[in-house]
């Protein structure tokens, strides 16, 4: 398997050349979530496009709200989130331009291998969080308008219930963190699979719910709009952006995570038939 993704990297050198200059020199900011740092995934990707077209990368990991924010000031470049509902408001608002799928994965509800609320086996994830709130079972929730805390919300909203109360802990941090919260509280807690594989040594937790659908967690790329902020990079950002769907680069985002987790953390999407429409597509000015 890392024969298999050493061949991958290696073609990638032609793939990231083929839209347009190189432009050394140039910076650009990424805007994304804690989970693609925390999982590993930008570990792999970025030195591969620094490399291979001598655009640098200032990553800022934070919540997919706050990714979003941060390109509605022009904060950013391009966008790397997971927050669909948040994005389409995003291009329909004209901040953003270009949105295309690159990958997903799915949320877990994890916890207590005790599961003192017993979510274990329940058809729902809704059904889960009812079963927590009745319990009055601790919860961690990320509480950082974070793709992930925008899922969680919107299960508790399916559920019916408005989660208050001592037994609801909301951490304001990303997600290692609230992981490594929920571990030393014996709570349960709703996350990407990727960052719970990838930081699971050290927690004391538990997958207890997975499966359903509800529960996709699909990633999107999108370039912040020129014409809202004429000063941002779209030329180098839109390069990025194409580096991440090209089909090379997809091959290496489906065999991340084999050798160490035994399976993958994403499954790569671009071209797919529910990929994003790509609304508010323009060229727009070179930068």
């Amino acid at each position: 398997m890392k024969q298999a993704l050493v061949a991958a990297v290696a073609s990638l050198a032609f793939v990231a050349g083929c839209s347009g200059s190189p432009q050394p020199g140039q910076t650009i900011t990424l805007a994304t979530t804690t989970s693609t740092r925390d999982s590993g995934l930008l570990d792999v990707l970025i030195p591969m496009f620094e490399e291979r077209t001598g655009i640098q990368v200032k990553v800022v990991a934070v919540g997919s709200g706050q990714a979003l924010e941060m390109g509605r000031r022009g904060d950013a470049d391009v966008l790397l989130t997971h927050a669909p509902a948040a994005e389409e408001r995003f291009v329909s608002e004209g901040y953003g331009i270009e949105r295309r799928s690159v990958m997903a994965n799915d949320f877990v509800v994890v916890g207590p291998a005790s599961d003192p609320a017993g979510i274990r086996g329940q058809p729902s994830a809704a059904e889960a969080f009812r079963r927590i709130a009745s319990q009055k079972a601790l919860f961690v929730s990320r509480g950082d308008e974070s793709g992930t805390h925008m899922k969680e919300k919107a299960i508790w909203k399916q559920a019916g219930i408005r989660p208050e109360g001592e037994w609801y802990i909301p951490v304001g941090s990303g997600m290692a963190q609230a992981l490594r919260v929920a571990s030393e509280k014996q709570a349960y807690a709703l996350t990407d699979r990727g960052t719970f594989l990838a930081q699971r040594d050290g927690l004391s937790l538990s997958v207890l719910l997975e499966g359903d659908p509800l529960l996709r967690n699909p990633y999107s790329v999108m370039l912040v709009n020129p014409d809202k902020h004429p000063h941002v990079k779209v030329a180098a950002a839109r390069r990025f952006a194409e580096f991440l769907v090209a089909e090379e680069t997809q091959k290496v985002i489906g065999q991340f995570g084999i050798d160490r987790f035994g399976q993958p953390l994403f499954f790569p999407t671009a071209g797919d038939a529910d990929e994003p429409p790509s609304a508010n597509r323009g060229p727009g000015p070179e930068k």
